[in-house]
């Protein structure tokens, strides 16, 4: 009985030890360093527009206003549920996958009119929270936005460009269009008179 009493301290002093180090230390100190290094990220990329949070620039938000660039299609429903974040897993072949596009295609018809529809206006990300669209599908929604905001399409076009925002180091990814940044930078434009 001594023998294993003996051998228990040691084990015991090990568990809280490190339970201390890998539970409590190493995660104050990254939170610490991270804080100090990267306060932006480390607290969620929020976007503060007018003194409060419109958002983060990581996860994309439904727009419904016609006044508004409107993101990719979220798997995870239309309010943009980061709870329930995940593709929906469907196949190139899936009868459900295609009568979604069809829909979807028919509905940005309806809004956005003919031409080419850039396939993220109707296609869900591998996440459903994507903030970001491509350049070319700010670009087939501006007249829409320009027309229902007063704007020339030109000014909405110049906006468009300097939101989006190059490859990562000049290599990595695609250019992008962070819709969030997008609208906020339209409603902080001046409204034409009318």
């Amino acid at each position: 009985m001594m023998r294993f009493a003996e051998h228990l301290r040691p084990a015991f002093v090990l568990l809280f030890l490190f339970v201390f180090v890998t539970g409590i230390a190493y995660p104050f100190a990254m939170t610490g360093i991270s804080q100090l290094l990267l306060p932006y990220q480390a607290n969620g990329s929020l976007i503060v527009h007018d003194g409060r949070v419109a958002g983060s620039a990581l996860i994309g938000q439904g727009f419904e206003s016609p006044r508004y660039f409107h993101p990719r299609p979220s798997a995870a429903g239309k309010g943009y549920d980061a709870s329930a974040s995940s593709g929906s897993n469907l196949g190139p072949t899936s009868k459900a996958l295609i009568a979604r596009l069809a829909a979807d295609e028919k509905t940005v018809r309806k809004v956005y009119g003919s031409g080419p529809i850039p396939a993220d206006l109707i296609t869900a990300s591998g996440s459903g929270l994507d903030p970001d669209i491509s350049p070319a599908s700010a670009e087939f929604q501006a007249a829409s936005v320009a027309r229902a905001r007063g704007l020339s399409v030109e000014t909405v076009r110049r906006a468009i460009e300097a939101a989006t925002s190059p490859r990562d180091l000049g290599l990595f990814g695609e250019p992008r269009v962070n819709v969030l940044r997008l609208n906020l930078a339209l409603d902080a434009m001046p409204t034409p008179s009318r």
